[in-house]
């Protein structure tokens, strides 16, 4: 599948059953026990250094509809809105849930919580989808940071399912369309790495395993008609997100709302690289741990693309995978 561009490889069946109570705990085993099958899977000679994919897996109990764990070129993901989003569709599609018209909710167990998302149907045709994401927040504002090449940046720290740097660039220093990807992943990663290694206590209030730094979000105005701002995300080990990025639009939610940009239920669209967009909103205010933070929608479409069935052959010395840029 793809949502916005961006690649999703959806997990069905020929994998090792996961044992664990929760989501979390199988992703922990997933990274421990069968961490060869994702690199088969995301990376060459079967995926590339970009690609994307999710497992379904059981979910934490009877609430939600299944599981997911996510997965991309250096690990594994606890939040992602793209694959939420295509994981819907599928979802409709597959009939794996009860179809209403004209709308059919889905209820999904992620690393990062519980996700709700609704899929609009008209004639048994899915038109669209929407989430409602986890607790959004703001966990830095206003930061300041020497980058080589790039000079003195300010960044906001937040979190929308996963912890962004949030950079507002302007594009006579980088423009962010596609002829300049490359320096998108060098600053990108260089931006992820000196956070990592500076002052800053990544840390979400009460999951050690969703307590890090997933990647760079550089925002600029829009390119094309329709949207209010671009996204270009640099995440994992240099992955760029052909998508807004729907965790990225969560934690942008929680950031503008804190500037005073958004109240709750105002919107915006927000488009990728490529022109996709993703619209955000702001629902609702919770309290979250210490974090005053809001619920965002984030709204997109997705698209089936394919079916495919792998081999992994145990004599073929590339069967674990490799990547080049």
């Amino acid at each position: 599948m793809h949502t916005g561009g961006e690649p999703l490889r959806v997990i069905l069946s020929g994998w090792p059953e996961l044992s664990g109570n929760s989501v979390l705990e199988r992703r922990r085993q997933q990274m421990e026990h069968f961490d060869h099958l994702r690199k088969a899977l995301m990376w060459e000679p079967r995926g590339h250094a970009d690609m994307y994919g999710c497992l379904i897996v059981p979910p934490n109990d009877a609430g939600a509809d299944f599981g997911i764990i996510f997965m991309h070129n250096e690990g594994y993901s606890t939040m992602c809105g793209h694959a939420t989003i295509a994981i819907t569709r599928l979802a409709v599609e597959l009939h794996w849930v009860e179809i209403q018209e004209p709308e059919t909710r889905v209820v999904i167990d992620a690393p990062c919580g519980r996700l709700v998302s609704y899929a609009s149907i008209r004639d048994g045709k899915v038109l669209s989808v929407r989430f409602e994401g986890v607790p959004s927040f703001v966990l830095a504002r206003d930061q300041m940071l020497q980058v080589p090449g790039l000079g003195s940046i300010i960044f906001d720290l937040a979190y929308g399912g996963a912890f962004y740097a949030y950079v507002q660039i302007e594009e006579d220093r980088l423009p962010l369309t596609p002829e300049y990807y490359q320096q998108h992943i060098h600053y990108g990663r260089m931006i992820k790495q000196l956070v990592q290694a500076g002052s800053w206590d990544i840390r979400h209030p009460f999951e050690h395993d969703l307590s890090f730094l997933y990647g760079t979000i550089f925002m600029q105005g829009p390119v094309g008609p329709g949207a209010v701002s671009r996204n270009v995300c640099v995440f994992a080990d240099g992955e760029v997100d052909r998508s807004p990025t729907g965790s990225g639009v969560s934690g942008r939610m929680a950031l503008h709302y804190d500037q005073g940009l958004l109240q709750v239920g105002d919107t915006m669209t927000i488009e990728s690289i490529v022109g996709s967009a993703f619209t955000g909103k702001v629902l609702c205010t919770t309290n979250y741990g210490p974090y005053e933070a809001v619920i965002p929608e984030v709204g997109g479409m997705a698209y089936v693309t394919g079916e495919n069935r792998f081999w992994i052959d145990p004599d073929d010395p590339f069967r674990e995978g490799f990547f080049l840029r």
